[in-house]
């Protein structure tokens, strides 16, 4: 299985997806003119505005809702790995991906919400929606939507239980072994295994306003307090803040720290992280009601800045500052850099941890075990939500009820499989699923600017409306150019009845 994984992610993480992730976001960003810089403050103002309905959820919400997929073990344990692999010049690509990937969100949040549709009284929608209806390729669309299922449903989750797992483990030990069919399992992480299944099942059967009203809770008291923990770390040896600045900057360009190795891992875990251009985060982004489609792209790639800027940054510079890690490119023998024990998991949760309990001795390690569940459970969450989406999707053509059962079996399974797993094998799973929505989404939204310019065209009609100080924006797809936005198009109609 490992020698599978890693076959399929050599294949799939090649040089080609690092300058498609990267290139696409300097396309993006030159189209929309550098949007995620312009329209800063616009950000600001949706996020804290639009209401939820019986058919759809805030702005807020589906922030929230994205926030779940982007803020998970990506940021804690995904960060340290960067860093383990590809040096500390890894998070200063992983800066780069973010601030162009802004403009990537923005780009498949405003597709999706242009191309949704309203189906069993909610609003659903992503990129398999807005694949057949901007590029017209139907089989296209069915390949994002299984490859998403696969992904959603079983990849991905994966790797977030594995670091609540591995973290526990690091708080309490293994607490004993049982023999499995999989091999010796830590009784700790089989309880854990068994917890996490039993509150996942009993919120993925409440359905989608379950999971909105649980992620508003949850994802900004958990960032907060993330946050406040790190910020305090680098309160208390901010002296040597700039000398970490300087690191992360002169190693993200040095032949000795490994440039490709920089790049590819920061790119890599950036994206896994921040999902800008991955085709997870539009899911969210069609789910809310808002009155232009370019207003959720907008608080959709705000969400890019939260997720690397804030609380990547925070992990990166915690680790930095106490020099809680170790530097091993993939395939070397010998350590790049030795801080810590040889033994210390670079593909896991150990660095941040280390790094915490520097400070606050006997607290950190517990602490970001808890903080980890919170980050890595709102991702599954998330995970569900999206793989529901395409399941949907594929429903309108055949009809299978009983497929969205399955799903949540398939997601729980996938749970408890990859918290008692070894994080290499739970990774290599993660960055396939990324790596193969990836490819698609991308090269899908790439095809669609080409061929109609939809989120381009919604974002100067907005802009048009901001010059005219207009009280409540409205949307006309069929004005603009723009075909098959059936659910716009009648929402138009409506209005203007009234």
């Amino acid at each position: 299985m490992q020698e599978l994984v890693d076959t399929l992610n050599g294949y799939i993480w090649s040089s080609y997806l690092i300058y498609l992730c990267l290139g696409a976001g300097i396309f993006f960003s030159i189209a929309t003119r550098f949007t995620q810089i312009r329209h800063f403050r616009e950000m600001w103002r949706l996020l804290m505005s639009g209401k939820s309905s019986e058919k759809g959820i805030s702005s807020f919400q589906a922030l929230a809702v994205s926030l779940s997929g982007r803020v998970g073990t990506g940021n804690i344990a995904g960060v340290a790995a960067a860093i383990g692999f590809g040096g500390p010049g890894a998070v200063f690509w992983m800066w780069v991906v973010a601030f162009l990937g802004a403009a990537t969100a923005y780009i498949e949040s405003t597709n999706a919400q242009i191309y949704k549709e309203e189906e069993d009284g909610v609003y659903r929608g992503g990129p398999a929606y807005y694949i057949e209806k901007a590029m017209g390729q139907k089989w296209y669309a069915w390949t994002f939507a299984l490859a998403t299922i696969l992904a959603c449903g079983l990849l991905l989750p994966v790797v977030q239980s594995n670091g609540i797992g591995d973290a526990l483990v690091n708080v309490f030990g293994q607490g004993g072994t049982v023999n499995s069919v999989i091999g010796e399992l830590p009784l700790t992480k089989v309880y854990a295994a068994v917890f996490i299944v039993i509150i996942l099942g009993f919120i993925i059967f409440g359905g989608v306003k379950r999971i909105a009203s649980f992620t508003q809770v949850v994802v900004p008291f958990m960032a907060l307090a993330y946050i406040i923990i790190a910020c305090s770390i680098i309160a208390l040896n901010i002296d040597k803040l700039p000398g970490i600045f300087s690191l992360i900057i002169t190693d993200a360009f040095t032949p000795m720290a490994g440039f490709g190795a920089a790049i590819g891992w920061g790119v890599k875990r950036g994206v896994y992280s921040n999902e800008a251009g991955q085709g997870t985060g539009p899911h969210a982004a069609a789910a809310a009601e808002v009155d232009h489609p370019a207003q959720q792209g907008l608080v959709q790639s705000f969400s890019v800045y939260i997720d690397t800027l804030f609380v990547c940054s925070a992990t990166a510079f915690m680790i930095l500052i106490t020099q809680s890690y170790n530097v091993m490119p993939e395939g070397a023998t010998a350590f790049v850099e030795q801080n810590l024990a040889e033994n210390v998991v670079i593909n896991g949760p150990a660095f941040t941890q280390i790094a915490v309990d520097s400070v606050l001795t006997g607290v950190g390690k517990p602490f970001i075990a808890l903080a980890l569940f919170f980050f890595a459970f709102t991702t599954v969450l998330a995970y569900y939500f999206i793989a529901e989406n395409n399941v949907s999707y594929i429903n309108r053509t055949i009809k299978f009820p009983v497929l969205r059962f399955f799903l949540k079996l398939l997601i729980m399974c996938a749970v408890f499989y990859g918290t008692v797993a070894e994080p290499s094998a739970a990774w290599g799973m993660g960055d396939v699923g990324v790596g193969i929505m990836a490819w698609l989404n991308i090269i899908g939204i790439i095809i669609i600017f080409f061929m109609s310019k939809p989120a381009i065209k919604a974002l100067k009609d907005y802009e048009r409306q901001q010059k005219e100080g207009v009280s409540e924006y409205t949307f006309d797809p069929k004005s603009l150019g723009i075909k098959n936005a059936d659910f716009w198009e009648k929402k138009f109609e409506n209005d203007s009845k009234k």
